[in-house]
């Protein structure tokens, strides 16, 4: 479906968005051989999703898109995690007020996306959920679908210096242990900290080299990565068979952070340089063809709560799947 006459069927182009006909996609024939399905991470629209979860699911499915991956907190995370949740609007106020699943369980989630041929490979959750809940996290996982349960970010509180990542290491191994007990698999999804070397150490290579590959597996954000300063293909290639995952963002031109992008105000400046895939700096082509090779398996679409997405995930997914 053409991408105008997608937007007209669901009565998605609002006041405040426009939408310009022009020659985006570039030459992306290869990436459609590279992408033969394309997965999209929900917190690109999560008022969308709050507003209506099923004709959200519909659209995106009418879109393309072919699998996607939630975000918590659940019904079944820490206590205290939903409560730090509370003051962000994009949950549902209902009786069950955050949930990742918009108020549906598990099941019901698996249900909804088999009636639009898609599925969940993949949760991202909290660092005490994963420590301190991992039955109940793994059999929420299990019931949508999912295999992966992803951490996507250390709390800032817990990686001040060198000694918390490597107390971290052991931590994410403990954590990968239980994951597999429970019949799933634990992943961690990098941010743009971590990458500056402190008393000869890279903190977060520390992470990857003295972690079990068996039993932690890794989720690149090209975005952060980039905002990092570090070239996503060298990172794949460094650790193969390590990333089983991948977000798909492009950035509008080549931007750095100010520091370590260790707290949310570095990263509050980097994201209006976020972009649709293909409209960017990214070498998607390179990033996609080595992640394949090095055993990636499920790329996500993913432009933080973007203001229209109903117009900017469309882009990305013609610019992926020509």
């Amino acid at each position: 479906m053409k991408r105008i006459d997608f937007i007209k069927r669901f009565g998605l182009l609002t006041g405040g968005a426009s939408f310009v006909a022009s020659n985006l996609w570039g030459t992306s024939s290869l990436l459609k051989k590279l992408l033969p399905e394309v997965g999209i991470q929900l917190f690109s629209l999560p008022l969308l999703l709050n507003k209506n979860f099923e004709q959200s699911i519909s659209m995106l499915s009418e879109m393309g898109y072919s699998y996607l991956e939630f975000f918590g907190p659940y019904y079944f995370s820490s206590p205290s995690v939903k409560d730090t949740w509370k003051k962000y609007s994009f949950f549902p106020k209902s009786d069950n007020p955050f949930s990742g699943f918009y108020g549906n369980s598990g099941k019901e989630v698996k249900s909804i996306l088999s009636n639009y041929k898609m599925k969940s490979p993949s949760i991202h959750t909290d660092l005490e959920t994963l420590e301190n809940h991992m039955g109940e996290l793994a059999s929420g996982a299990q019931e949508c679908g999912a295999k992966y349960v992803i951490l996507p970010s250390i709390p800032s509180d817990q990686r001040q210096n060198l000694d918390q990542y490597k107390k971290m290491a052991d931590r994410f191994n403990t954590i990968g242990e239980a994951a597999k007990k429970e019949g799933v698999l634990f992943a961690y999804h990098n941010h743009g900290y971590g990458f500056t070397e402190n008393k000869g150490i890279i903190p977060i290579h520390y992470i990857f080299e003295n972690t079990d590959p068996d039993l932690v597996f890794l989720e690149m954000d090209i975005f952060w990565t980039l905002g990092a300063g570090q070239n996503p293909v060298d990172l794949l290639n460094k650790y193969p068979n390590r990333y089983k995952l991948m977000h798909l963002k492009d950035m509008k031109e080549k931007l750095t952070f100010d520091g370590d992008g260790e707290n949310p105000q570095q990263w509050y400046k980097l994201f209006p340089n976020m972009t649709s895939c293909g409209n960017g700096i990214a070498d998607l082509k390179s990033i996609i063809e080595t992640a394949k090779m090095v055993g990636v398996k499920h790329f996500y679409v993913e432009q933080d709560m973007a203001k229209n997405p109903e117009v900017v995930l469309q882009e990305s997914f013609e610019y992926l799947s020509k």
